[in-house]
């Protein structure tokens, strides 16, 4: 894209970000007239101020506005850039599936290789190390894909294809949190597919699971609740049976909570509470907390969704009683993600109650665990924007170097 004309790059990223000629003349206080000569070419832009408003807009680097390289961030900063983003993207459209059907794959890595690399990937998703995700995900994406492709005749076949389902959902998980849904929704989808003929049931729940989270954050909440329902009842163990369910038990706790997200999304509080209560069954049955299908299933992450959904609900006070009652062990057990993802949620309902000195206090509480959950999320900008408006007076000295290092406005 690089060899393209400004005009058609501000066209081409307008796009991705859904908005109209209107709604972007709009934002920039320009005409829709003069939006459509800026993209067709027939206007210059010719004032770098100008250009830094585009891209503000845009929420892209001036950088790629301009075709040129983007200055990676610094390590400390840790999120996915718009360059990554396109380079996923690139992984993502490959189709080397199917041209192994007309020759052989040249070269694939080996299963036992390729396992390690994506239980990194998997830690490193769930201590919310973003940047490096992003950096590892475009070759582990490739690499996954030609082993899926050599391996697709052979006895390890579906080994195979179980590892290229999993970085499939890895990446899903990493695009949503940065806003990326329609791309996360791909990734999710190809899981299931591959998951299938993985032969997992509990991995294609779980690709199911990626999949209505994606649904949610692109705003089809009916979709989202079906697909986790539907998917959580014919996984649905057997309570009277005996032990070793422990990985169905976190898969099918997992499509609850994700329901629950969904119902909390549309208010419906009596769903919500059902599929609350048979999550904490299955947590009572499963016995304590674990990363089963690097789930992070447990009781502690069942109370983490009540005051996930209470907030969506808009009933802060009951999320931040409920946060008051947390298990601090078990909470303090948790991978950093899921640790300041709550941390996230909190400052929300102390937002929805008034109080926005806990509200700073929980971004703040987020940021020194897992910085990149809190710096990268497109949600936690939108958090900590509604802290400074309704901040009295100059912010605290923390949370005014918080936004300026976020690039939010004070």
């Amino acid at each position: 894209m690089d060899e393209l004309p400004i005009g058609r790059r501000v066209a081409y990223w307008r796009g991705r970000r859904k908005m109209s000629q209107q709604v972007f003349a709009d934002r920039l206080g320009k005409s829709k007239s003069w939006v459509d000569k800026v993209e067709r070419g027939v206007r210059r832009l010719d004032k770098f101020s100008v250009v830094y408003e585009i891209a503000d807009v845009l929420q892209v680097d001036v950088q790629l506005l301009l075709g040129k390289d983007v200055e990676r961030r610094p390590e400390t900063q840790n999120c996915i850039d718009q360059v990554e983003v396109e380079e996923i993207r690139a992984a993502l459209e490959r189709y080397d599936q199917m041209s192994a059907f007309f020759q052989a794959v040249p070269h694939s890595p080996p299963l036992v290789e390729m396992r390690k690399a994506v239980s990194h990937a998997w830690l490193t998703y769930q201590h919310a190390k973003y940047g490096v995700l992003a950096r590892m995900l475009p070759k582990l994406l490739r690499d996954a894909q030609a082993a899926d492709s050599a391996y697709a005749t052979g006895t390890e076949a579906k080994d195979a294809a179980h590892l290229l389902g999993q970085v499939y959902q890895i990446a899903s998980s990493a695009l949503r949190k940065v806003g990326e849904h329609e791309l996360s929704w791909l990734a999710a989808d190809r899981s299931i597919a591959v998951s299938q003929r993985a032969g997992d049931q509990l991995l294609a729940g779980l690709a199911s699971y990626r999949v209505g989270s994606a649904l949610l954050a692109l705003g089809r909440v009916r979709p989202a609740l079906e697909v986790n329902v539907n998917i959580a009842n014919r996984l649905a163990p057997s309570f009277d049976r005996p032990q070793g369910q422990g990985e169905r038990l976190s898969v099918y706790g997992m499509l609850l909570l994700n329901g629950a997200m969904a119902a909390a999304r549309i208010g419906d509080s009596a769903t919500v509470r059902d599929l609350l209560c048979g999550a904490d069954q299955a947590s009572k049955e499963l016995g304590g907390d674990f990363n089963h299908y690097w789930t992070s299933f447990g009781p502690t992450n069942v109370q983490l969704h009540r005051c996930a959904t209470a907030v969506e609900l808009g009933d802060g006070r009951t999320a931040v009683e409920a946060h008051e009652k947390l298990d601090i062990v078990g909470f303090n057990a948790m991978l950093p993600e899921r640790r300041a993802h709550h941390f996230l949620d909190i400052a929300r309902g102390y937002t929805q109650i008034g109080n926005i000195d806990k509200a700073s206090e929980m971004l703040l509480e987020g940021d020194r665990l897992a910085p990149s959950e809190i710096r990268c999320r497109p949600l936690a900008h939108e958090v900590l924007s509604d802290v400074l408006r309704r901040t009295r007076g100059t912010p605290p000295a923390p949370i005014a170097e918080l936004a300026e290092q976020m690039g939010v406005g004070v």
